[in-house]
């Protein structure tokens, strides 16, 4: 039995949070997946050996984290700072601070900074190279429109999602101001963000169980390209009950993308040809988090309850945080050939060349 669950759902990591999964990542060098969770740890896991290597605690529930390099990283927390983990010490420093829960955070290999956005309508862009404190680390402070929700990055361009519906387009190498200022084209609050691989524009989420693919090109012909489409709902005694969309991820080397809901199912999707390529089995509790490995070999899950129900205190029965990592088959991720139907017969008609019948 428990052989035919893990090949349906993946294996499950040892020693997972004991609160709330809030994000998950692939190295970009190796299998080390690192975890942030409302239990105030940040954990570093080799996910093929299943071996947790180490564990940060922080003052308050983090929100984010993500790599800088297999020595260290960088997560966010509630309580207001931004913080560099150094895997070898086990041991972490305050990077400096914003003036509420911080978020988001990105490393930008680009610009070689780290950049975070927080519920206090700001982000910021640090140098972590420098000591560790504020004034030092400090590149820049930009304001929002609203508190930040989420943040992708692809090449020198950093796409924010704010609460409202807002979407700022940056280029990193001039942040004065946005390079583009737009509104979500879907109604209601925005979950995630992902810029696609190719750089040509990015995949955006919703509460409403939807999913809108957008360009950064603002010529007409590439906005007649934009769509968004419904997933993560089902109908049930003749209405359709929406599930949030928490989490998109994109293969390295497709470049279709998985989708995690609050129905507990991860989806994947060929984006250029509109078609959902796979459906994994359902996992215990709503999708947190998903992360590609740097290879696409494997997808880590967060299956975490996201609170779409209210407190777990008001429920009769909640499933315990767990992470599954499984491994991925061409076949779930790579497009499929277009076919096309086979044309209508033409009528060929006789014709006449120096005598000759031949036919056209």
């Amino acid at each position: 039995m428990a052989s035919a669950v893990a090949a349906a759902t993946g294996q499950e990591l040892s020693n997972p949070p004991s609160d709330g999964i809030t994000n998950l990542r692939f190295s970009n060098h190796s299998d080390n997946l690192l975890v942030s969770s409302w239990d105030k740890t940040v954990r570093l896991y080799d996910a093929s050996a299943n071996v947790l290597r180490g564990e940060f605690m922080h003052a308050g529930p983090v929100l984010d984290c993500c790599f800088h390099d297999d020595s260290s990283g960088f997560s966010v927390a509630a309580d207001n700072t931004v913080r560099r983990l150094v895997f070898s010490s086990n041991k972490e420093d305050i990077l400096g601070r914003h003036d509420a829960p911080v978020r988001c955070v990105e490393y930008s290999y680009a610009a070689g900074q780290l950049i975070t956005g927080s519920w206090d309508k700001t982000l910021k862009c640090w140098d972590p190279r420098g000591a560790s404190g504020q004034e030092r680390t400090l590149v820049g402070t930009y304001p929002q429109p609203e508190r930040v929700y989420s943040l992708s990055l692809v090449g020198n361009r950093l796409v924010v999602a704010t609460a409202g519906r807002h979407v700022n387009i940056y280029d990193l190498r001039n942040m004065s101001q946005p390079e583009q200022k737009r509104e979500s084209s879907l109604k209601y609050q925005t979950r995630c963000v992902r810029c696609y691989p190719n750089g040509t524009g990015y995949a955006l989420s919703s509460v409403e169980g939807r999913v809108a693919m957008e360009f950064f090109d603002l010529s007409e012909a590439i906005q007649a390209k934009k769509y968004a489409f419904k997933c993560h709902r089902k109908s049930e005694a003749g209405r359709d009950i929406v599930y949030p969309v928490n989490a998109i991820a994109y293969h390295p080397v497709y470049g279709t993308f998985a989708t995690g809901g609050c129905d507990g199912y991860v989806n994947v999707w060929d984006g250029n040809n509109k078609k959902r390529l796979y459906q994994y089995s359902k996992y215990p509790t709503s999708i947190a988090a998903l992360s590609f490995s740097r290879d696409g070999r494997l997808l880590a899950v967060a299956s975490s309850y996201t609170f779409e129900e209210g407190p777990k205190t008001g429920l009769p029965f909640f499933e315990p945080d767990a992470i599954y990592v499984r491994s991925v088959n061409e076949i779930e991720v790579k497009p499929k050939p277009k076919v096309y139907p086979n044309p209508p017969a033409r009528q060929l008609k006789p014709t006449s060349i120096e005598g000759h019948t031949i036919r056209s």
